[in-house]
Parts: structure tokens; sequence; C-alpha cells
């Protein structure tokens, strides 16, 4: 059945509303959908890779920006879910980050499911620049597919005969692959966060040096990272 769908020219758009509505509301991380289906495009053709990453691209980038404009429209506690407390330390952690270097954050979070969602909203509600998001954006989702489509050609060649157990094999390897970045990528920014306590404490050292940073979300020390 897998063979068959990915081969019917109605994939490409159900995959589009898939990539389009995780870039606001991860229900499961569009990661495994690129891998999977890559893998199995090397052994039978299908889906065509290049149609594939056009569509993941443009769905991401929409995605990317609807959770901007909702950030700006409706901020981080209209939903229910928007007030549970590891989503609003999420948030925080985002709106920390964001200000201390958006750019960075605005890349790397797009390799992590719960937080680019974050990134996206927050960025939103605390007026980023919209152009520079877009641009910032588009360049984390150009890489972000190119390395997800590498995942799947390159687990799927493990299994030459038999295509589907290739996708196992890509999609598992995507789950452990990612788990590594995103712990990589949290320590990385833990480590950023601990040079900018250290370089604000040598500039000012009469300063307390537990004073967390002010925040927009009550009762959250946004200077502690999610997870």
């Amino acid at each position: 059945m897998l063979e068959h769908a990915a081969g019917q020219p109605w994939i490409y758009p159900v995959l589009l509303v898939f990539f389009f509505i995780d870039g606001f509301a991860t229900i499961l991380p569009s990661e495994t959908a690129i891998v999977g289906l890559s893998a199995l495009s090397l052994h039978s053709g299908e889906p065509n890779l290049w149609i594939l990453g056009a569509t993941a691209l443009v769905g991401a980038m929409a995605g990317d920006n609807m959770a901007y404009m909702l950030g700006r429209k409706i901020g981080l506690t209209r939903w229910k879910w928007m007030r549970r407390p590891k989503v609003q330390k999420m948030f925080a952690w985002a709106q920390y980050e964001l200000d201390k270097r958006g750019a960075v954050l605005i890349f790397t979070a797009r390799y992590i499911p719960w937080g680019r969602v974050a990134v996206n909203y927050v960025a939103g509600q605390t007026g980023f620049r919209h152009r520079t998001f877009f641009w910032l954006d588009a360049f984390a989702c150009v890489t972000w597919v190119a390395y997800s489509i590498g995942i799947g050609l390159l687990a799927g060649q493990w299994v030459h005969n038999n295509p589907l157990l290739g996708v196992g094999i890509a999609v598992a390897f995507a789950v452990v692959l990612g788990i590594v970045v995103d712990h990589a990528l949290r320590w990385w920014h833990k480590y950023l966060e601990k040079k900018d306590a250290a370089r604000g404490a040598a500039l000012n050292p009469e300063a307390p040096s537990n004073e967390a940073p002010t925040n927009v979300i009550a009762g959250v020390d946004a200077s502690k990272p999610a997870g």
C-alpha cells in the first residue's frame, strides 16, 4: 500500500498539508515522512525526489510563517495546549534565546520538532522582524529538507532487495540521529547561555549572579532551556 501510494499524484498535496500543519502544530514529526519516502524512492523511483523536496520546502516554510502570524495575532496563551507548563517553558526558552541570538535559534530550531514550533510562535509574539524571519527560515528549511532526504537515501542503500525494510531502517536511523541532533543543539545553546552569564558577570560584577532575565511569560524562568 505504501509503495502504491508513493507513486500516486495525490501524495504531494497530502504531504504539502502535512508539512504545513507540522510548522505550527507538531503532531507527527515531518522528518519521518521525508526520510521514509526518500528511502522508498531510491528503490522504486517514486515519489520523485525533486518534487518531494519542493513540496517539503514549500509546506515547511508556509507552516513556519503561519505559526509566526498566529503568534503575532493570538499570543502564547490562547489555546489550552499553549498553557501547559512544558509548553510555556519552551516558549520562555525560545523568547530568551531569540533576544540573545535570533538568527542562530531560528536556524537550529528547525531541526527540533517542538523547538521550531515554539520559536515560530514566539518570533511573531515578540515582534521579531518578519522579513528577517522569512529569509532565515527559508535557509533553515532548505538545509533541513536536504538533510532529511540525505538520511533517507543513505539508510535506504543498506537494504537493496527489500525497499520497505529500507524505509523502516531509514526512519529508525532518522529518529536516533534526530535525538542526537536535538541533544547536541540543546547542549550548544546551554553552553552559549553560560558564556552569556559569564560575560555579564564580568561586565557587572556587583549584580547578583542568580538574577533571571525578565520575560513576559509569568512564572517561567526564561534563562533555563526547555528539556
